[in-house]
């Protein structure tokens, strides 16, 4: 829901309001349905808004709270916040509005940042105290919603996408090595705070930044599940692990029915999306919208799961929408949906979202998506080789496991001048992993997943492919208390099964049981897999640009090597070389960098 930009000046000048102006022009598909600007002293807020609660216009922002002297502007969405509301008004609050906005407001000033513990949703929020001049900059628990940063010694300017901040003008877009060899290891994935940017950062998850008048800043981490077996959970048995999972994620669900819209679901047909289903028709919801998405068949690979999706649909009696999308549209759409990309993202399910999303807006602006599972319940094919893994040897199979490719891999792809000189990306795992709380080598691989390679890679490309059409994603997998009880959750109840067991089981109570009992499926878009035509054509293009040859990221033999055999060369991951390549390249161009 919406997308927020601003500035805040730390040299006595007032703030640059046609920037803010700028930024929020480029976050219109974010929200369609109302814009605003407000400034004042040394600092600028802007707003575009997607009308999810309280459809009024008392619910517009940059919202300002003359009692309380606070001015605010909110993305994302605080499920409890009619409960919230409730013990705000028993304290005295009074409200003028039935927006979720108006309760953070009044949330901060009664709780100051303590309020975000009390918050149960996904957000992304900018205050500002006119009596302190201070900005505190908000990010929810699993990074749901973004948050990127450009600063300098003379100001800060924050907003929701990372073109936005481009629009503002004025950014380094020289590009930072470490956060390419991290692209490069983790299947394009850069984790918080680095982006490819050297002049642009994101707000990590889970975390409160106060920025006080002078440019000096303090963060604060509030959140972060022990992934340890708790007093409280001894002696549970698989079948109450299962309950205790599957009443969790119902709560999950339910939270995220609360809107002043209808809420739809985009269901793929696997476990995840399926799920979702059957707990809204045990909830009692009729005619629920679903949505799924397929493409046409190539190299001998399907591009489509419909013959699930559809026994799903059928078996819940959903208002079903099949969206068949030929070869030919995925070149088309190609260009448009790295535009949306606030980072370059390589995996080819992106192209899916960005054309469903298209289609699902014509019919509801919000719904529910299966995101996330695979992460917090064990679902890969990895999981198991890292369970067996001795605590010291961890970070040596998990990048042996996970990674796209090797630090010496590097050197034979990118210029000498784009590499740096140690394994960056091993040491991040290496440091990750050596931090306490995860009692298991499997449960430290869960974490990292689930803080960080998850944040910067689905979760992010969901936000982004959605919101480009102004349509606002819910991952209930991604409740913050689901998490805490997955991460609780014994090791080997996640990894029965093939992986997801303790989900497997919950989903034998709900769910058919060949949707159960299926092999693990993928987002396939062959187009892209198997670089064909003008795809194929549309990376040579953007490799031969002026642009890219002036840049000189990669190695000439290098490429040539791909470009001669395009489907062949993939990474240890399995992914295409070459589009990973060629989809950096793309971005920085479309980008204008």
């Amino acid at each position: 829901m919406c997308g927020l930009s601003g500035e805040m000046r730390f040299d006595g000048s007032r703030p640059d309001v046609a920037a803010v102006e700028r930024m929020s022009d480029r976050l219109a598909a974010r929200g369609p349905d109302g814009h605003g600007i407000w400034s004042r002293d040394a600092v600028a807020l802007g707003h575009r808004r997607l009308k999810i609660i309280d459809l009024s216009e008392r619910g517009d922002q940059p919202m300002t709270d003359p009692r309380l002297h606070l001015t605010g502007v909110f993305n994302g969405c605080i499920y409890n916040y009619e409960e919230l509301r409730a013990e705000l008004k028993a304290l005295g609050h009074r409200f003028r509005s039935t927006s979720d906005t108006e309760v953070v407001l009044k949330a901060y000033q009664q709780w100051g940042t303590a309020c975000v513990d009390r918050f149960r949703g996904m957000f992304a929020f900018a205050i500002v105290e006119h009596r302190t001049g201070r900005l505190v900059l908000v990010r929810d628990r699993l990074g749901i919603k973004p948050l990127y940063l450009a600063q300098t010694p003379e100001r800060l300017r924050f907003a929701s996408s990372l073109p936005a901040l481009l629009a503002a003008g004025d950014v380094d877009t020289s590009l930072d090595p470490a956060a390419l060899h991290q692209y490069f290891s983790w299947h394009a994935t850069v984790a918080a705070p680095r982006t490819v940017l050297t002049g642009v950062r994101k707000l990590p998850p889970a975390t409160v930044r106060t920025v006080e008048p002078d440019g000096t800043y303090r963060d604060h981490r509030y959140w972060q599940p022990s992934y340890t077996r708790r007093p409280e959970h001894a002696g549970m048995s698989a079948t109450e692990w299962r309950d205790a999972v599957l009443d969790a994620l119902r709560t999950a669900v339910r939270r995220r029915m609360v809107a002043d819209v209808p809420v739809g679901v985009l269901l793929s047909g696997g476990l995840d999306s399926s799920l979702i289903v059957a707990l809204l028709a045990d909830e009692g919801q009729r005619d629920l919208a679903t949505f799924s998405v397929g493409f046409e068949s190539e190299g001998g690979t399907d591009g489509d799961e419909f013959r699930y999706s559809d026994l799903v649909a059928r078996e819940f009696a959903t208002d079903h929408h099949q969206l068949v999308i030929p070869s030919h549209r995925v070149s088309t759409a190609l260009d448009a949906t790295i535009a949306a990309m606030s980072e370059p993202m390589m995996s080819h399910d992106a192209v899916a979202f960005h054309l469903l999303s298209q289609e699902v807006a014509k019919h509801v602006k919000v719904v529910q998506s299966g995101q996330g599972a695979d992460e917090v319940f064990a679902g890969y094919h990895w999981y198991p080789r890292l369970a067996d893994a001795a605590r010291e040897d961890e970070p040596e199979t998990y990048m042996e496991t996970y990674f796209d490719r090797s630090h010496a891999d590097l050197a034979a792809i990118l210029q000498p001048h784009m590499l740096p000189q140690d394994d960056v990306s091993g040491r991040f795992v290496r440091a990750h992993m050596a931090v306490p709380g995860a009692e298991t080598a499997l449960d430290a691989a869960l974490r990292l997943d689930t803080h960080v390679m998850l944040v910067d890679d689905p979760v992010k490309r969901v936000d982004n492919m959605t919101m480009d059409w102004g349509l606002e994603a819910r991952v209930p997998f991604l409740d913050h208390e689901l998490v805490e009880l997955a991460a609780a959750c014994p090791p080997e109840l996640k990894l029965a099964d093939g992986g997801k067991g303790v989900l497997k089981e919950a989903g034998r109570k709900l769910l058919p049981h060949e949707v159960v009992d299926r092999p693990k499926g993928y987002f396939p878009v062959p187009a892209i897999t198997h670089m064909a035509g003008p795809v194929l054509e549309r990376v040579r293009e953007a490799l031969d640009a002026p642009e890219a040859r002036r840049r000189g990221l990669f190695q000439d033999t290098y490429v040539a090597e791909l470009l001669a055999a395009p489907d062949r060369h993939r990474t240890r991951r399995g992914a295409n070389a070459l589009w990973q390549l060629a989809l950096l390249e793309i971005w920085l161009q479309t980008h204008g960098i």
